[in-house]
């Protein structure tokens, strides 16, 4: 009976000091590929590294703007900085997974593969009827425009 007690003794010890070296992880919802918040970076910086190339693979955290309301499809990110007017659409990958309808304004992280593209016409309106645009605002749209957006690979919504 010593013996036992001494074991659970010691390996409760052991257990209890490696609490202390483990990393703290990410409180929040996760969707798609399980995923980190290490070394995601900031908005600013994601606009920087798009600036010198097309495509990079990367992991961003920000905050989201708007989120499609039919059915979590994509959602738009944005800058914390209210000087900026960048914005990112973002996607899933393979279609394979949405987003919460009510997380505007909420902070995410998202890893995947960010990238130039050219969206139609056609696209800009479904996408602003998505968002529950009025139909002046959708008229509006008569140009395609190039745009940054983001493939994800996974999300975690702070």
């Amino acid at each position: 009976m010593k013996i036992l007690f001494k074991t659970l003794f010691l390996f409760a010890l052991v257990i209890s000091s490696c609490k202390g070296q483990q990393k703290e992880s990410v409180k929040g919802e996760k969707f798609g590929k399980e995923i980190t918040a290490d070394n995601a970076i900031g908005f600013a910086e994601l606009m920087s590294e798009m600036g010198k190339s097309e495509s990079v693979n990367t992991k961003v955290k920000a905050k989201v703007k708007a989120v499609c309301q039919a059915k979590g499809c994509w959602m738009t990110l944005v800058s914390d900085d209210p000087t900026d007017n960048s914005e990112v659409f973002v996607k899933f990958k393979d279609y394979g997974f949405f987003m919460p309808m009510d997380i505007a304004g909420k902070e995410v992280i998202i890893e995947g593969r960010a990238y130039k593209e050219v969206t139609t016409v056609e696209e800009l309106k479904h996408y602003a009827e998505d968002e529950g645009k009025s139909a002046e605002e959708i008229a509006k749209i008569t140009e395609p425009a190039e745009e940054l957006k983001f493939m994800a690979d996974g999300v975690i919504v702070l």
